[in-house]
């Protein structure tokens, strides 16, 4: 059973940076987009940014120009590189792997910006 684990969250000041990161437990296999996520208190789970074997990425409007996704050469790990920093960037973040068999997705880390 493959578990993706998340790490790099933290409490930061608004215009600070973090970098998220998120691993497989092993080697994932036929992947073919690779995601950040974020759930904020009382909202919906909404797409941060997403990226496809081919190197195609997505980003919501609300974090382009400040957030960066990457995969290290072998894509087993994910990152989002997040700069400048909102306090309306306070979420669970959490990175889902889609493969052609299935999805996989951790249990997030928690990301807090204050003013």
């Amino acid at each position: 059973q493959v578990r993706l684990v998340e790490s790099g969250g933290g409490l930061v000041q608004a215009g600070e940076s973090l970098r998220l990161s998120c691993a497989a437990s092993r080697r994932v296999y036929s992947i073919e987009t690779m995601g950040w996520y974020r759930q904020a208190p009382g909202k919906q789970r909404e797409l941060v940014a997403n990226i496809t074997t081919g190197g195609t990425t997505n980003y919501a409007d609300s974090v382009k120009g400040r957030f960066t996704i990457s995969t290290d050469n072998a894509r087993d790990t994910l990152y989002l590189q997040m700069n400048s920093l909102k306090p309306e960037d306070t979420a669970v973040y959490y990175c889902k792997w889609s493969t052609y068999y299935k999805d996989y997705s951790g249990l997030g880390t928690r990301v807090t910006v204050s003013a």
